[in-house]
């Protein structure tokens, strides 16, 4: 009886407690971005990682860069994290969009808004024609592909010097651009500018990690056969998984652009996608907080470990560590295999182990088992198991608690073997 009676008020005081857990990571989420929002207006120091304090244009122009490549880490995690699509050719959207906008900007003289849109559809009709044809294959043969689209639109690049700059990128034309985003003293409104960028990018990238895209995405990135099997069609949603990544790639390029007033053929090239593969995986793949995360301390080591490496310090010591030291391209390579040797689920992957851990419950996949609803309460650990008075083996099972109890029921059978 004294059980009985108290299982209504522990019930009642778990609920608050589940509902305040449930909207923490959004309570938190929205403070983190009020803060990041007031940086210019604040006079903050944090010496070393950046350059002067918060409201200078020279921070503000580095911490919009950091989510420049955050809100692009965001996107190729769509691909790696939720599709499992490993691809090499992501800088292909990234500079796309940079490009397109400045030759339209350039050569069309088409205010900046209307531009946009237009460079939007320029990137949606390379994504349909690079999506649909690297889809047909997966895995490293599907890297392969995306890797020969991203060489085919470098070579476009560096050799149409006319209208792209060729080796020497391509400049802002700030005639089509607001005056209010155009030079150092306006610095304020782009951080602003593209801080509503990296908020968007993580809005849509929340919406298909929870529709049914996203868990049809997961499922065919777990078992592609068996997703066939269920009369659904993998191949639909991996490119639609790889358009919505390549236009929010593209976005960030166009940011790129204007904050940097112009881009280079780097912007298009391998390289920058094996770079952007590191930020996701220093992150941790699977995880949107994580890729933004990775993109942030990657392009910060990646600036400021180029100024330190001239510091007085690190000049005045002995050779065998002056040289690694100076070497930005060293330390990053070095910090990214410790991460995967110490920690191979990445920053956001080791902290949300740990705080499984403290709240004792397991992180769902949420891929097959959320297609055909296997994730229910009644699982191998729920009420209604093995064990429990209307398990598998009955009111009427054998006398002998000790004997094993064969499973009777065949479709329990496969449900088991599927989850």
């Amino acid at each position: 009886m004294t059980t009985t009676t108290a299982q209504p008020s522990t019930r009642a005081t778990a609920q608050p407690t589940a509902r305040a857990t449930r909207f923490l990571p959004a309570i938190v989420g929205v403070a983190f971005i009020a803060l990041v929002a007031m940086l210019p207006l604040l006079n903050i120091t944090v010496p070393v990682i950046l350059p002067a304090p918060t409201y200078m244009p020279g921070s503000l122009a580095l911490i919009s860069l950091c989510m420049v490549f955050a809100a692009l880490a965001l996107s190729y995690n769509m691909l790696l994290g939720t599709a499992g699509m490993l691809s090499f050719g992501h800088a292909l959207a990234f500079g796309g969009g940079a490009y397109l906008l400045g030759v339209i900007l350039d050569r069309f003289e088409v205010p900046l808004v209307p531009a946009t849109l237009l460079a939007l559809v320029g990137g949606l009709a390379v994504a349909l024609l690079a999506g649909s044809i690297a889809n047909r294959v997966g895995g490293i043969p599907f890297a392969m592909v995306t890797l020969a689209f991203a060489e085919a639109g470098s070579v476009l690049v560096r050799r149409n010097s006319g209208i792209t700059g060729g080796e020497e990128g391509l400049s802002l034309a700030t005639e089509q651009v607001p005056d209010m985003l155009v030079s150092v003293a306006n610095t304020r409104n782009l951080y602003w500018l593209i801080l509503a960028m990296l908020v968007v990018v993580y809005l849509v990238a929340l919406w298909v990690d929870r529709s049914r895209l996203g868990h049809l995405a997961r499922a065919a990135r777990e078992n592609d056969q068996r997703v066939r099997v269920l009369g659904l069609h993998p191949y639909t949603a991996k490119l639609a998984i790889f358009v919505i990544a390549s236009l929010l790639a593209g976005a960030s390029g166009m940011a790129y652009l204007l904050l940097q007033s112009g881009t280079v053929p780097h912007a298009v090239s391998a390289d920058l996608t094996i770079t952007v593969l590191v930020m996701v995986v220093l992150g941790g793949v699977g995880y949107r907080w994580g890729a933004v995360v990775g993109g942030v301390v990657y392009t910060l080591l990646d600036q400021r470990l180029t100024v330190l490496a001239g510091a007085d310090a690190i000049q005045g010591l002995p050779a065998v560590l002056r040289i690694p030291l100076s070497e930005p391209l060293f330390l990053l390579g070095t910090m990214f295999v410790l991460v995967v040797m110490f920690l191979p689920g990445g920053i956001a992957g080791t902290v949300d182990k740990v705080w499984s851990r403290r709240q004792g419950r397991v992180r769902k996949s949420g891929g097959l088992e959320a297609l055909d609803g296997l994730d229910g309460p009644a699982g191998p650990a729920g009420p209604a198991g093995p064990a429990g008075p209307a398990g598998p083996a009955g009111p009427a099972g054998p006398a002998d608690p000790a004997d094993p109890v064969e499973p009777t029921d065949p479709a329990g059978a496969d449900r088991g073997v599927q989850t």
